[in-house]
């Protein structure tokens, strides 16, 4: 007979030990043989802007039972749509959990980047397989353990970089581990991301609001005094009390206390934390760096083997340690391995932020894309001019004959990749899924995070918004998480990116 356990009980082993505690009990949901025409049972947490997809992607192959979403709004018209109307909703995903973690073989996890992990490792922690959205994590730390987690649990799992179900992806992975460009020599990324908010001197509070709006009142009185004009009347008062309306209104919607989770507590600010702009913010998300190099390296970090890089350096237009700078240019050492030579790769973000075109010149390239990837080799040279490394060519080589596993076609690539997973449960093995937390993600993801220590440590812009010098230097020992030279950086907090603290309510490790 199966369990039972009331919420404040599941709610109290929460705080205490995390839903690992439930390991043992009912609640895991063990691998079971699935009959051909059985559906599998997923829950989606995250149901607005890439969890709207994502959601509607999974429910193509499965039986959605329980759906959460912070938005109210949310929340509700996705529980009318066609396949989700006999979905229990759930603000609070634990609650989600708590109720159907029993009868879950899948979640895909679609929230904040802050909230990727908590979220997986609870669910994973359950024997539920789990599509979450990349990156996979916001820290390094949790992107080890995640993958860690997944490998002890034997859960199938999938990264939301839906460009490693392109079959051109996997060609071009095949080709150049086939060895066409020759040895390789260096690599490069530029995405023209951002399309949201970054900068320095973002946050907005109540406060803050109110000041400004009295001292711009106090200003408009003096120009006007300093003309002889009438001194109009003031206007802060009413937009103190519309904008406190207008908070009090949102809040009556976002489950804000939900939406923070295991981030640093913060006031609710309408537009520019949820929906979309948490995206800059150093709390909450992962810059332009942690958004799509998961989607570009994908190619490059398979085929050139772009694992445990030894340091990382950058130079930003500046940043206050609370948003994101709004442009950066990093780069990362890889030491020689037995299948390449010691290699850099180098990334630039925002729209015309790119290599200097000699770089491309000499290639036989004049035009660049606003996003791509160059992979360069003795012999030839990788172009790619899109984000999933998708659309590519061969610079200065021809093409060989390689052999790859494509994918099965469902419509498109996002499809495809959400497939993969279901696929995989059904077969139970993990590594039908080629994204994995294991093999793919977890490595990938760490590795791209690291470039955001040494963003960190490049607070310093130039003047009028101009790219600033080189930051400081981080050396990195990737076998045991740690920055080797932490000591002699001047740069304060920089190993607080590297593992995070969860308030209680939520476990970690």
């Amino acid at each position: 007979m199966r369990r039972q356990n009331s919420r404040r009980d599941f709610m109290k082993n929460v705080t205490v030990a995390g839903v690992g505690a439930y390991a043992g009990h009912a609640l895991v949901n063990p691998d079971r043989v699935l009959s051909a025409n059985e559906e599998l049972n997923v829950a989606c947490i995250g149901v607005g802007g890439k969890g709207g997809s994502d959601s509607s992607n999974a429910s193509q192959f499965g039986n959605v039972v329980a759906i959460c979403d912070v938005d109210r709004n949310t929340l509700d018209s996705k529980g009318k749509s066609d396949k989700f109307t006999n979905a229990e909703k759930y603000t609070d995903y634990r609650e989600l959990l708590e109720k159907h973690g029993s009868k879950i073989d899948l979640c895909t996890i679609s929230t904040p980047d802050h909230m990727h992990a908590p979220a997986t490792l609870a669910a994973m922690r359950l024997g539920i397989g789990c599509y979450t959205q990349k990156p996979l994590t916001r820290t390094i730390y949790e992107a080890r353990l995640l993958a860690t987690v997944a490998a002890e649990k034997k859960v199938c799992t999938q990264m939301g970089n839906q460009g490693t179900a392109l079959d051109s992806s996997r060609e071009a992975i095949a080709q150049i581990k086939s060895g066409v460009l020759g040895a390789l020599k260096e690599v490069y990324a530029w995405s023209n991301r951002p399309v949201w908010a970054q900068g320095p001197g973002r946050r907005m509070t109540l406060e803050r609001f109110v000041t400004d709006a009295i001292n711009d009142d106090a200003e408009t009185a003096k120009k006007a005094a300093e003309k002889g004009e009438k001194i109009p009347e003031q206007v802060a008062p009413k937009l103190i009390v519309k904008k406190v309306s207008e908070v009090n209104k949102a809040l009556e919607r976002v489950d804000w206390k939900n939406w923070i989770g295991v981030a640093p507590q913060r006031e609710f600010w309408p537009g520019i934390y949820h929906t979309f702009q948490w995206r800059g913010w150093w709390d909450f998300g992962s810059g332009a760096l942690g958004d799509m190099a998961c989607h570009q390296l994908t190619v490059p970090f398979a085929s050139c083997g772009l694992r445990d890089p030894i340091s990382v350096q950058a130079k930003s237009t500046g940043h206050d340690f609370d948003s994101f700078p709004a442009s950066a240019v990093i780069k990362f050492e890889f030491p020689e391995t037995s299948e390449r030579p010691a290699i850099p790769f180098w990334w630039y973000d925002r729209k015309g932020n790119k290599p200097p075109m000699e770089v491309f010149e000499k290639h036989g390239i004049t035009k660049v894309s606003d996003s791509g990837v160059m992979i360069v080799g003795e012999k030839g040279t990788f172009y790619s001019t899109d984000d999933y490394c998708g659309n590519y060519e061969l610079k200065g080589v021809e093409k060989v004959k390689v052999d790859y596993e494509k994918a099965e076609n469902k419509g498109n690539n996002d499809l495809n990749n959400m497939y993969e997973l279901f696929r995989a449960k059904r077969a139970n093995d993990p590594k039908i899924a080629k994204s994995n937390f294991v093999d793919r993600a977890g490595p990938l993801t760490e590795t791209i995070l690291l470039g955001n220590l040494a963003v960190w440590a490049a607070a310093n812009g130039g003047t009028d918004g101009s790219m600033g010098d080189w930051g400081e230097k981080v050396e990195w020992d990737a076998k045991n998480l740690k920055v080797t030279n932490l000591e002699s950086l001047k740069t304060p907090h920089v190993a607080d990116l590297i593992k995070p603290k969860y308030p209680e309510g939520y476990r970690l490790d």
